[in-house]
């Protein structure tokens, strides 16, 4: 998204440069740290929301639809802050606080809420237009940048897998019929059958998010096509 590409999003615009919504995003994710977890932070947003405008703008979603969407991008892991346990319902009473603190009308809130409380594999379901872009969007953002801790040493498996990613893509065909989540894997760091043992449901909730959209999803590892 460039800058006139944003002046069509003014809910988005305005919550992004929020300060009490930089200071939670920058919270949770010193929580997240803490706990060992990925990166959650300002470039996880970014790229979600990037990814999340990308699929609904080549579906020829509506602006103001995609405005309500990157607005649910942007705040869906606030919930971090309370507990990483049920953090997509904490998050989203969250949301409905900041929103309703702007006087955002209860119908733009509704579907903001209703996607960012169902975009955790843990209990999330695609029930929306929105809450399906931003599952694909959010569940594909797997790359290495994504490792906060600094010593290899003491990598987990996400740090193995995630570090194990050095490309990564979310490509929706000229016939808008499939989305591919396309990785380059280095083995060297984590072998396929690592990503599937921590990511298998993620990409089972991603499959369920692209038939909502109409779409048939793919994992593509190494060219290799594995769903």
């Amino acid at each position: 998204m460039n800058a006139n590409e944003l002046q069509r999003y003014p809910l988005y615009a305005m919550v992004k440069h929020d300060p009490d919504v930089a200071a939670y995003i920058n919270e949770q994710n010193n929580s997240m740290k803490a706990l060992h977890y990925t990166e959650h932070s300002f470039a996880h947003v970014g790229v979600v929301s990037e990814r999340t405008w990308q699929i609904l703008t080549t579906l020829g979603v509506d602006d103001h639809t995609v405005d309500l969407a990157l607005t649910a991008a942007i705040l869906h892991d606030i919930g971090n802050i309370v507990n990483r346990t049920d953090h997509s319902l904490t998050g989203a009473m969250m949301a409905f606080q900041i929103l309703n603190r702007m006087q955002v009308p209860a119908k733009d809130i509704a579907p903001i809420i209703c996607a960012i409380g169902n975009h955790d594999e843990g209990t999330g379901v695609p029930v929306s237009t929105i809450s399906a872009a931003l599952i694909l969007a959010d569940k594909s953002d797997v790359r290495r940048s994504r490792v906060q801790e600094p010593d290899k040493a003491k990598f987990d498996i996400h740090d193995r897998v995630n570090w194990s990613v050095t490309d990564s893509s979310l490509v929706i065909n000229e016939e808008h019929t499939e989305v591919s989540l396309n990785l380059m894997l280095d083995t060297h760091y984590a072998e396929i059958g690592e990503y599937f043992e921590i990511f298998m449901n993620r990409m089972l909730l991603c499959k369920r998010a692209a038939e909502f959209l109409k779409l048939h999803f793919h994992l593509i590892i190494n060219d290799q096509q594995l769903i």
